[in-house]
């Protein structure tokens, strides 16, 4: 087989491990954030009134013709949306495998970011359809990033430096929500980076090129600045005063959430008993990330690649954006939670893409140390998240016997009071209308017929 082939086999092959994943782990049926979804948006869901609303950028444009379609075509079957979620993964792959073919990645390190990249540490983001959008986000970030790349390196192909001006706007205002943010960040930097580095027509280039993706951010910004947020807090204070209160927590919450990358955070709580694991790991991973990043910068490597240290930025802006928005929960575990896996793992292609970069070069150099050093950190993410995926599928059992027993539970939803449904459907369950809110959502698909009430739904 042609050795180019191979790296658009691997992410095929991921892809069908992920879509072997929710099929066995999950069933139809709506739970968590779909209470709030169907409430808000079905049945009507070509009503223009739901979609013209000053803060549309912040509920993902694109997931309206994700309802829509789901809705005409499947009676809004939630697996719709997982297998979406699982195919934009596939895109991810393919991003990369276009970027890793170009730059002549081995195929070991290549297979190593696969790995990572159909880990199932990101299980929770897998099985709750409701995200789909932010793993086609990804992709969206991880071609535009090796879009910038080719450019960058002078491998340019026709109409990519048409692409850098578009992108953005496609994809802020479409597809990335809330993860717009640290993407948009992380191209403006690179861009002011490869301006100053740059000159004549070129300069220019990378200038427009940051101007298009800043003004993509500030619509969005504008738009979130409509929304109303409804977090159900403990924090009752401003961030510096809680600061100058539990400074250890802070610090605890940041280092423990890069340790999440080698072992997800559900399967540490059950191995680590205390917080020593947690934090010899996280300090563990953020020496690899400064490593990485002087690994970069002494042997120049962006000079010929700007993806690996783009990647190495947004997963370590990612880390301190989650601190910053989620320190209000006051639990210095939320970081560890696989919702964030999707976020995290930019941080660690990165540092695998630096490693095998520069492998062959400190081979040839005699530089042992640096090439065990790389060798040993692929091991330790590689043995993390292969127990992360093990774990998890000898869990998809019990996680799919879940999901079956909340289908069973809606389908008798007229018959059980408000205290079980809050219980059972993950909605909100501290606040006191969680319960009469899923009865909402259901009465809604049974009277239409969606979901789990469709004439043709099978357990």
């Amino acid at each position: 087989m042609n050795r180019k082939y191979l790296y658009g086999l691997f992410p095929l092959l991921g892809t069908v491990f992920g879509l072997w994943y929710i099929f066995t782990a999950t069933c139809d049926g709506i739970y968590t954030d779909y209470v709030r979804l169907v409430n808000s948006y079905l049945p009507d869901v070509w009503n223009p009134a739901k979609f013209f609303v000053p803060d549309v950028l912040t509920r993902i444009p694109v997931n309206y013709l994700g309802r829509i379609l789901n809705v005409s075509l499947f009676g809004y079957n939630i697996m719709f949306d997982r297998v979406l979620g699982v195919l934009a993964l596939g895109l991810s792959g393919l991003a990369l495998g276009s970027y890793c073919s170009r730059r002549k990645v081995s195929l070991g390190w290549f297979g190593a970011l696969m790995i990572v990249l159909f880990s199932l540490n990101k299980w929770e983001m897998l099985t709750n359809g409701s995200g789909w959008a932010h793993f086609l986000s990804f992709a969206c970030f991880y071609y535009h990033y090796e879009v910038m790349d080719r450019v960058w390196s002078g491998q340019e192909k026709k109409y990519d430096r048409i692409k850098l001006l578009l992108l953005p706007f496609f994809t802020t205002l479409l597809v990335a929500g809330p993860y717009c943010a640290i993407y948009s960040v992380t191209v403006i930097i690179a861009c002011g980076f490869m301006f100053l580095l740059k000159n004549g027509d070129s300069r220019k280039g990378w200038g427009l090129s940051g101007l298009c993706t800043l003004i993509p951010l500030l619509l969005y910004l504008w738009s979130n600045a409509y929304a109303v947020e409804d977090h159900a807090a403990p924090a009752t204070v401003p961030l510096l005063v809680q600061l100058k209160d539990t400074p250890g927590f802070f610090v605890r919450f940041f280092v423990k959430s890069f340790s999440s990358m080698v072992i997800e955070g559900e399967q540490a709580e059950n191995i680590f008993r205390t917080n020593v694991p947690f934090l010899i790991l996280g300090f563990l991973v953020i020496l690899l990330y400064l490593f990485a990043l002087w690994a970069n910068l002494r042997y120049r490597l962006y000079e010929k690649t700007i993806l690996p240290v783009m990647l190495i930025v947004s997963g370590g802006l990612n880390h301190v954006l989650i601190l910053l928005s989620r320190w209000i929960f006051l639990k210095e575990n939320y970081g560890l939670s696989s919702r964030y896996a999707l976020q995290f793992q930019s941080g660690i292609l990165g540092i695998l893409l630096t490693f095998a970069l520069l492998s062959k070069q400190w081979k040839r150099k005699g530089k042992p140390f640096l090439r065990i050093a790389a060798c040993g950190a692929c091991v330790l993410f590689l043995a993390g998240n292969c127990y992360s995926t093990y774990s998890e599928i000898k869990k998809a059992p019990y996680r799919r016997e879940s999901f079956e027993e909340k289908a069973v539970l809606a389908l008798n939803f007229e018959t059980v009071t408000d205290d079980e449904l809050r219980g059972n459907f993950e909605y909100r369950p501290s606040l006191p209308d969680s319960g009469a809110k899923v009865r909402s959502a259901l009465t809604i698909l049974k009277e239409n017929g969606y979901s789990v009430f469709r004439s043709d739904y099978k357990r």
